[in-house]
């Protein structure tokens, strides 16, 4: 385990920090182990890879030998936090946000050590216990009176909104940073709590707690951001063609989940190991210089897939996603149990084909290839069956091959390849 104080080195090294408070904070981290905290909005019922840096933040924390806390939004996610909003949040209702809070609870524990024993010890708290339980006056009296209009209208979140005739901003989202606020000068008082870590788009609402603390308790609150994680090629990071790629296996198969980082660009793999990894120093410099030496190997976004997908779905799941990987490559896609080819099939391109279809005869490799999108043509289809660039279920196929019902693979599925990259899958509906 690190030094306490080793925290700023490490992540500055990372590159995980954006922004934060410099008046002695270096000091503060250098004294006891101190508790910080990170927030998650419950706005469905697992989180994204974008939320993956404020937990690897809390992580290093804890690494540094001081206490995280997890701080679920089950009170303010009932209101909506306007950062990074163009337009008003869609409001959910009370047992929509427990259940999102009770079912992303699980995630935290996959890379907080929540069991830690002494200073460390990780903590997972919902501010639905305290918000829930303080009244209107009492916020207005004891809270409000402490927040500057002209500040809140400045900050960034709600600025931008203002700006904006057609949207605006609600009371309700205007009143989030109060009560975002409110929370750190809880924890404050009741985990001796005294730094807050998130995005860089939390800044005005990290500043915003930070006051609150220093004016109601007259104690030094500290905050810390990261950079919004961003991809070279100007895209939204955490998107895949198939949508969001999710934190938890219900939401991203592990095999979806994998192929993700796999797929990182070049230019962005360098920082990604830095950030969504444990990798030591030495070692992501030897995947750096294996990147620049030899990009096609992709050793690098091997390793980050590798580190990421174990850190999340445990070290079986990565060895089967690496496993698939390996046999989609060699096209011996015949040894995969069935939850490879699901997981496989999900993520390809897809067509489906019916039980009577695949009855007498069989159903013609031509039509499938068209089915799956692999072809545009029965006379393309044809070319490619001649040239002996089509695999169906890892065997070559010919011009004249038929699909049936007994080499469907698990009585499922048909995994078409042409060429040495392009797969497809063909299903027989459930």
């Amino acid at each position: 385990m690190a030094g306490s104080s080793d925290f700023i080195n490490e992540l500055t090294w990372r590159g995980l920090i954006h922004q934060a408070t410099t008046q002695g904070l270096a000091e503060h981290l250098g004294g006891a182990p101190r508790t910080a905290y990170a927030g998650f909005d419950p706005t469905a019922d697992s989180l994204t890879v974008g939320n993956l840096v404020p937990i690897m933040m809390l992580a290093h924390w804890q690494r540094a030998g001081h206490r995280p806390i997890v701080l679920q939004g089950g009170g303010t996610g009932l209101i909506g936090d306007p950062s990074g909003k163009s337009a008003e949040r869609q409001l959910l209702s009370r047992d929509q946000v427990r259940h999102n809070v009770e079912q992303q609870r699980t995630i935290f524990s996959q890379v907080l050590d929540l069991d830690a024993g002494g200073a460390a010890r990780g903590e997972v708290m919902d501010n639905a216990d305290w918000l829930s339980s303080i009244g209107y006056l009492e916020v207005l009296r004891d809270i409000g009176k402490h927040f500057s209009v002209n500040q809140m209208i400045a900050r960034d979140s709600v600025a931008t909104r203002l700006a904006t005739r057609e949207q605006g901003i609600s009371y309700t989202e205007f009143s989030y940073m109060i009560l975002q606020a409110y929370d750190f000068l809880h924890l404050q008082r009741t985990r001796g709590c005294t730094v807050q870590l998130g995005g860089a788009d939390q800044w005005g609402n990290i500043v915003s707690g930070i006051d609150l603390i220093r004016r109601c308790v007259g104690a030094d609150a500290f905050g810390v951001t990261a950079p919004l994680v961003t991809r070279s090629d100007g895209g939204k990071f955490g998107k895949s063609e198939s949508g969001a790629v999710w934190l938890s296996a219900e939401r991203t198969s592990p095999y979806r989940f994998f192929q993700f980082w796999l797929q990182t660009a070049d230019a962005d793999t360098a920082a990604y190991l830095r950030w969504f990894t444990f990798l030591s120093r030495q070692r992501i410099a030897e995947l750096e210089g294996e990147l620049s030496s030899a990009p096609q190997a992709r050793a690098a976004q091997r390793a980050l897939a590798a580190a990421v997908t174990e850190m999340f779905h445990g070290p079986t799941e990565r060895e089967r996603c690496e496993a698939a990987g390996r046999a989609l490559f060699s096209g011996e896609v015949r040894k995969l149990d069935e939850a490879q080819v699901r997981q496989i099939a999900a993520d390809l391109p897809q067509g489906t084909v019916s039980q009577a279809e695949l009855a007498g005869e069989g159903f013609p490799v031509v039509d499938a290839l068209i089915r799956c999108r692999l072809a545009k043509s029965k006379r393309e289809a044809r070319e490619f069956l001649t040239s002996g660039s089509v695999l169906l279920n890892g065997d070559s196929a010919a011009a004249e091959s038929r699909l049936s019902a007994g080499n469907l693979l698990h009585g499922r599925f048909a995994l078409l390849r042409r060429g040495k990259r392009e797969w497809a899958a063909l299903t027989l509906p459930e």
